[in-house]
C-alpha cells in the first residue's frame, strides 16, 4: 500500500505524484497548478512554498511532507521536523537527478508504483548530450534582471535540447544582470518564460535592441515530472 497521506510543497512533485495515486496527496501548494482540477480531491492548499501554513500541514497528518532544497527554506523544514513531522529534502540540479528523485520517492519513500512516464523520460532525457545548435539566455526575473546561471535543473534541460546557456559559466545559480549586458550576451535567442516572473509579448521582448526573443512556457522549462514528455517539444 505504501504511504497514504503526503503533502507536497513543490509544484513539480504535485503532479508527479498526483499521476499515481492522486487521492494520497492531501496538501500541496497554491503554485501547485496540475493538474488542473487537482482541488477536487485535495483536502488542504497550504500556501506558497516560500511561506507554508505550518499549522495547515501538521493539521493534514500526513505521512510524509515532500520538500525541495530550492524552492522550500530550511526554516520550514526544521519546524516542521521539530513538531514532530517527517520530511523528505529533494536535490534537482539536473535532468537524470530529477528521474533518479523520482525513483527513490517511488520506490523507498512513498512505496508506490513508478509511473510509465518516468521510465519514458529516462530513455528520452539521459542519454549523451546532443550537438549544440544554438545559445541561449534564459530570463527569470525583471526588474531587477535575472538569468539562469550555473548549475540548474533548467540549464541542464536547455543544454540536452542541444542549447548553450550563455550564462552557465558563471560564479551564480541565479545571477542579477543588466539589461545591457542580458541585450548584449551573444545569445542567438533570450527565452522569456511565463513564471517565476510572467513574461508576456508585453512585457519583455521590447526591452531587446539587439538580441531576438522566444516566450516559453516556463512549466515546460522549468519543471521536472511529467512535463518532461512535453518539454522535448521546445527544440521544435
Amino acid at each position: 500500500m505504501g504511504v497514504e497521506r503526503v503533502v507536497s510543497l513543490v509544484p513539480s512533485i504535485t503532479e508527479a505524484l498526483a499521476s499515481v495515486r492522486r487521492e494520497a496527496v492531501v496538501g500541496a501548494t497554491d503554485w501547485c497548478t496540475h493538474p488542473a482540477d487537482l482541488d477536487t480531491t485535495l483536502e488542504a492548499r497550504v500556501r506558497g512554498t516560500k511561506n507554508p501554513d505550518l499549522a495547515a500541514i501538521r493539521a493534514l497528518e500526513p505521512d510524509v511532507v515532500i520538500a525541495n532544497r530550492e524552492e522550500n527554506r530550511e526554516l520550514d523544514v526544521r519546524r516542521l521536523e521539530d513538531s514532530g513531522v517527517r520530511v523528505h529534502v529533494t536535490r534537482i540540479e539536473t535532468v537524470p537527478e530529477a528521474v533518479e528523485t523520482f525513483e527513490e520517492l517511488f520506490d523507498d519513500v512513498l512505496g508506490w508504483d513508478r509511473p510509465a512516464w518516468l521510465a519514458e523520460v529516462r530513455d528520452r532525457w539521459c542519454g549523451d548530450l546532443p550537438p549544440v545548435t544554438r545559445t541561449v539566455a534564459i530570463a527569470v526575473w525583471r526588474d531587477p534582471w535575472m538569468v539562469v546561471g550555473r548549475d540548474t535543473f533548467t540549464g541542464d534541460l536547455v543544454r540536452r535540447l542541444g542549447w548553450a546557456n550563455v550564462f552557465a559559466d558563471g560564479h551564480e545559480r541565479y545571477p542579477k544582470v543588466t539589461l545591457e549586458d542580458l541585450d548584449g550576451a551573444g545569445a542567438d535567442v533570450v527565452l522569456l518564460p511565463d513564471e517565476p516572473y510572467v513574461f508576456t509579448a508585453d512585457d519583455g521582448p521590447e526591452a531587446f535592441a539587439r538580441t531576438r526573443t522566444e516566450l516559453v512556457s516556463g512549466r515546460l522549462l522549468t519543471w521536472y515530472g511529467p512535463s518532461l514528455l512535453q518539454a522535448r517539444g521546445l527544440a521544435g
